[in-house]
């Protein structure tokens, strides 16, 4: 899985953010291709709540998962974002375990058409007879 991290210096920050999604991608059940993180500052120097942390994960076969959030520090606004990946990805678990535990309405068909099928068929001419 490839990190990229752009328009962000704090090398402290890039290992947390290369721990926490390396978590992540344990628990999915095929790792990401890249992720990428961006960190812009909307607003600049006005200050307030302006930093904006978009993560986008490449998923082999799938579309790609993009959350974004804001917040007045990076730290703050990568938490908030990662929050908001984890939820999405663990909704995508979630759904993909219960597409496997459903049976699709043809398989169910199939098996009621065997289990008929097993069954022996009774002629009109023994009905008559045990009457």
């Amino acid at each position: 899985m490839a990190i990229v991290v752009e328009g962000l210096g704090d090398v402290v920050l890039r290992r947390l953010i290369g721990k926490k999604l390396d978590a992540l991608s344990r628990h999915l059940r095929q790792p990401p291709i890249t992720v990428r993180v961006g960190f812009t500052d909307e607003n600049g120097p006005k200050g307030g709540p302006g930093i904006r942390c978009a993560l986008t994960v490449d998923m082999p076969r799938r579309r790609p998962l993009h959350v974004e959030d804001t917040a007045a520090t990076p730290r703050q606004a990568f938490d908030l974002a990662f929050e908001a990946l984890e939820r999405r990805a663990l909704q995508e678990i979630d759904r993909a375990r219960d597409r496997r535990r459903r049976p699709k309405k043809y398989f169910v068909a199939k098996r009621l058409l065997e289990a008929e099928a097993e069954r022996p068929v009774e002629t009109p001419s023994r009905q008559r007879r045990s009457a």
